[in-house]
């Protein structure tokens, strides 16, 4: 049996583990809280903001290179995860669907028609490990809560399908559905179709709750797309709109993947205090039974003693 000593000295290391574990759990919960507020906030806006792209992008003919179908000869695939680990399997499930896309799809990463670009440090170590073509990475964006500060990602991947470096964009990241429950989702960003945008909204729109009246609307959008009067000039405006809505677009995507984040952090560290708590419960028991046994072999050591001196 191991000594007492070192099991005193496992029990303390546990009992800190589990403090730390507990602190994590908490900051990830108001984190959580907040991330989640401002992506619930921010769904009635975003589905409004898709349901004028995808009304405009189907009837309107004078439309923007941002929204003009073209032949697809190159393509941009976007992993969108987070910079900070301990976070269950948040990571590795966006990677897990992009592997399987690619497999499904007999994608050849090294083929130089292919570009990626890693949003998130655990995203772009995985697509350096593996030799892609990394063209472009952000981090730092875990925290990010304004759409100024998502604005750069979303411009560098439309100048670049303006620039034709890509003709269609693929982005795979999570979608928060509740505190307990995130999926990982694949969305084709460009070019602008009807059907991709639907899905989006549907995606973005719980199914009940305080949101969950927005669905109905999309069902009714072709009907509506006469009552749009475009000033000064379809053309300018519709410019205008495309670049706003796309960055308002990937600015949603962000907050979804903040939630989702914090929410898989949350539960990671639950779950880790609670196997704290378990083992150290155990590991106290086995302290307990071996202080005891020497206690035992003490007393049996004295009496023992004892009746040697009486002899």
């Amino acid at each position: 049996m191991e000594s007492a000593q070192s099991l005193k000295t496992r029990l303390k290391s546990i009992k800190n583990i589990g403090k730390i574990t507990k602190a994590m759990e908490l900051v990830a919960a108001t984190k959580m809280r907040k991330s989640q507020e401002i992506a619930l906030a921010s769904r009635p806006y975003a589905y409004t903001a898709l349901d004028i792209l995808a009304r405009v992008s189907a009837k309107e003919t004078n439309l923007p290179e941002l929204l003009r179908k073209r032949e697809v000869k190159k393509t941009a695939f976007v992993i969108l995860t987070s910079d900070k680990g301990l976070a269950g399997s948040f990571n590795s499930a966006v990677t897990r669907l992009f592997e399987k896309y690619i497999r499904e799809n007999n994608i050849n990463t090294k083929d130089p028609k292919y570009s990626f670009i890693a949003i998130g440090k655990k995203s772009a170590g995985y697509l350096q490990s593996r030799g892609m073509n990394v063209v472009e990475k952000f981090i730092r964006v875990g925290d990010f809560t304004s759409p100024e500060q998502t604005n750069p990602i979303s411009d560098f991947i439309s100048k670049g399908y303006l620039k034709k470096e890509w003709d269609e964009v693929f982005l795979f990241s999570t979608y928060f559905k509740s505190a307990l429950k995130q999926e990982v989702l694949v969305r084709k960003i460009f070019p602008v179709e009807l059907p991709a945008i639907r899905r989006a909204i549907e995606e973005i729109t719980p199914k009940t709750g305080k949101y969950a009246n927005l669905i109905t609307h999309s069902e009714s959008s072709d009907a509506k797309v006469d009552d749009y009067l475009i000033e000064p000039s379809a053309k300018i405006a519709l410019k205008k709109l495309a670049e706003h809505l796309i960055r308002m677009q990937f600015y949603h995507l962000i907050l979804e993947t903040n939630a989702s984040e914090h929410a898989a952090r949350r539960v990671a560290m639950k779950n880790a205090f609670d196997n704290a708590e378990e083992l150290s419960e155990n590991l106290n028991l086995v302290f307990n039974k071996s202080r005891q046994s020497n206690i035992t072999r003490e007393i049996i050591e004295i009496v023992s003693s004892i009746e040697s001196l009486n002899k």
